[in-house]
């Protein structure tokens, strides 16, 4: 009888030191420390746009060269689209790197972490809404047709027949494609809008089909293309600008605020109207 009463006692402690070590292994869960020990592991995880680009120091912004948005004076990169997003990145506490992308290829340059947004003059659509996370929208737009000065009465009326040209996935090249005004026209796809513009100046397209904001810096007086014009009688829908993300991005409601921010104190209009472009500001 000792002996088994003696080991039930022994049973019995070694019962208790297990079930006290177990409880003192886990931590007092409050919601609080849930939060942060999620929030860390997300990070970690890579799951967090804005550690990684913190952890890198810059945000890599993929652009295309086009006045009045991005472009070069001299070996100086200048433009609206330039000094707005320098300006949200130093309100982020980040350096902004300007990378040259393929517009057509701008989706999978995201995805792949080759660059972290895509800022440069771009349209809000339900597709891109689809694949990417999109910014507040900042700026208003339409899409216009240029060509030879001679030319505008011409094609104001049809383009049936004519060769027209628009930057390979754009909202320019997505018209050609949908609206009925260039269903019997010759359209053609170039790797940028500068390409169209350069195609109806050489007289290899007789039409480019372009941003209305690439019309105001690009072509007539002051230009390189001052025998090019655009032909304001025959207008299509509007659209609008925002900058992308990756999807799910937590980046996005940061450059978000940033950029209200900058509405709010006036940079923003400031920058609109530097470039010409303070009627299409939308964010104030």
């Amino acid at each position: 009888m000792k002996l088994k009463k003696i080991l039930a006692l022994v049973l019995a402690l070694a019962l208790a030191v297990t079930v006290l070590a177990a409880c003192g292994s886990a931590p007092a869960n409050n919601g609080t420390d849930t939060a942060k020990t999620d929030e860390s592991a997300d990070a970690a995880s890579g799951d967090s746009d804005w550690a990684y680009i913190q952890d890198k120091g810059e945000m890599v912004m993929g652009i295309t060269l086009f006045a009045p948005m991005n472009y070069y004076e001299g070996d100086e990169l200048v433009g609206f689209e330039t000094e707005f997003a320098t300006a949200v990145c130093e309100k982020l506490g980040v350096a902004p790197k300007f990378q040259e992308i393929d517009w057509g290829s701008k989706e999978i340059e995201l995805s792949s972490k080759n660059i972290d947004c895509i800022w440069n003059g771009m349209t809000i659509t339900d597709e891109r809404k689809e694949n990417m996370s999109i910014s507040t929208p900042y700026m208003n737009n339409r899409q216009v047709m240029v060509t030879k000065a001679e030319n505008a009465d011409k094609y104001a009326a049809s383009v049936d027949g004519a060769d027209v040209v628009a930057e390979v996935d754009s909202t320019g090249y997505a018209l050609l494609e949908e609206d009925e005004f260039f269903a019997n026209a010759n359209a053609t796809a170039v790797d940028s809008q500068a390409k169209g513009l350069m195609d109806v100046a050489a007289g290899t397209s007789d039409v480019a089909v372009v941003d209305y904001v690439t019309s105001l810096a690009s072509i007539g007086e002051g230009t390189d293309y001052t025998d090019l014009v655009r032909i304001d009688a025959k207008e299509f829908k509007g659209d609008i600008y925002g900058v992308a993300f990756r999807k799910g991005s937590d980046v996005t409601e940061k450059v978000n605020e940033a950029m209200q921010e900058l509405a709010s104190d006036g940079t923003l209009a400031q920058l609109a109207e530097k470039y010409g472009l303070a009627d299409l500001l939308l964010l104030k």
